[in-house]
């Protein structure tokens, strides 16, 4: 009998030849693709441009900032045309020091033609968004460096920080030694909270102290919540003492950890200047991505209440839908994970 996958001798001969034309042809084609591309960018869309400017009187930047309210719609657009711009003092604009960015402004509108007397509203717009832009870029810089600080038993700073987080969350329970199994009444997976924090340093613990000294209620409760045993896993009778909405039973420490490295991922990958050019007027700070962290962790106790899971086995596949709805919030320009940080401690002005 003959094998079903076998072929008579030559069958196949051209296939190779037939692949090869069709990968040159798919070549050219991403090829013709780039070029295109590179002569609307290059060409067309400044040709476009300047055919604007002379009809409306304005430059790109002037029309952006008239045209769009404060916040990310804004900014978003400016450093996009300061990216893509065919002046290298615009493009390095994006990079300067905070404390040349008021300089920097004056350089634009000279390079641009534009009378700060007759637009002084323009050169207050532009300096918010650049401080903005390269604020977002010095906080990249500060989450990072914590980030790879790694937890040190060995600094009084950073054991002070952990012993404060004890007493924040559990104020009325003292701690009977720095290496016990108490600690996994907060969260953390074993006698020694050092190991937990690897993946995040010191930023995991900073993100958590915050949340415990700045939103101490909600901490509290959700840690409480945290505690509670799954419904599958008591019997009927404890059940009806149980709140259902209050059964959750994860690792709060560890929820928080992950939640910061969520957080993490949204700054590096920009997805949450978004959210930071709607809430900060000027430069985002460390204290703007601490509230971004507190209102996620937030989000995150009612999502995980919503998804029901079953046991601490789901986590990731809890933590990753809560990832991908997280980002399609922050598609839209006008979103604020947490405007009310905006209105009560920020103060966002309009400029």
């Amino acid at each position: 009998m003959i094998s079903t996958g076998a072929s008579l001798p030559g069958s196949n001969c051209k296939e190779p030849e037939q692949l090869g034309f069709l990968q040159i042809m798919l070549e050219q084609r991403v090829v013709v693709t780039q070029f295109f591309v590179f002569l609307y960018c290059k060409c067309l869309w400044r040709g476009l441009k300047f055919v604007v400017r002379r009809f409306t009187g304005r430059c790109e930047l002037q029309r952006i900032c008239y045209n769009n309210k404060p916040g990310a719609r804004r900014t978003l657009k400016i450093e996009s045309s300061m990216r893509y711009s065919k002046y290298e003092l615009l493009q390095s604009a994006l990079g300067v020091h905070p404390d040349k960015v008021e300089k920097t402004i004056d350089d634009i509108m000279a390079l641009k033609k534009i009378n700060p007397d007759t637009n002084p509203q323009l050169g207050i717009s532009l300096q918010a968004s650049l401080l903005q832009i390269v604020g977002y870029r010095s906080l990249m810089a500060a989450v990072e460096k914590l980030r790879r600080e790694p937890y040190d038993c060995e600094n009084a700073e950073h054991e002070n920080m952990l012993m404060k987080l004890w007493k924040e969350l559990r104020p009325d329970t003292p701690l009977t030694g720095r290496i016990s199994k108490q600690w996994c009444e907060i969260g953390f997976q074993g006698n020694d909270p050092k190991t937990d924090f690897r993946g995040m340093g010191l930023l995991g613990l900073q993100n958590l102290l915050y949340f415990a000294e700045h939103d101490k209620p909600t901490a509290l409760q959700m840690l409480q919540d945290s505690l509670q045993p799954k419904h599958n896993e008591l019997n009927k009778p404890d059940w009806e003492q149980k709140n259902p909405d209050k059964a959750i039973g994860y690792s709060f420490a560890i929820v928080g950890i992950n939640i910061t490295d969520l957080a993490y991922s949204l700054l590096v990958s920009g997805a949450l200047k978004t959210h930071l050019y709607n809430v900060a007027p000027e430069m985002p700070s460390l204290q703007h991505f601490q509230q971004t962290f507190c209102y996620l962790m937030q989000e995150f106790h009612r999502f995980w209440i919503e998804e029901d899971p079953s046991d601490i086995m789901e986590f990731n596949r809890v933590r990753s839908k809560f990832h991908r709805r997280i980002l399609r919030q922050l598609k839209n320009p006008d979103m604020a994970l947490c405007p009310h940080f905006a209105a009560s401690d920020l103060h966002l002005v309009n400029m």
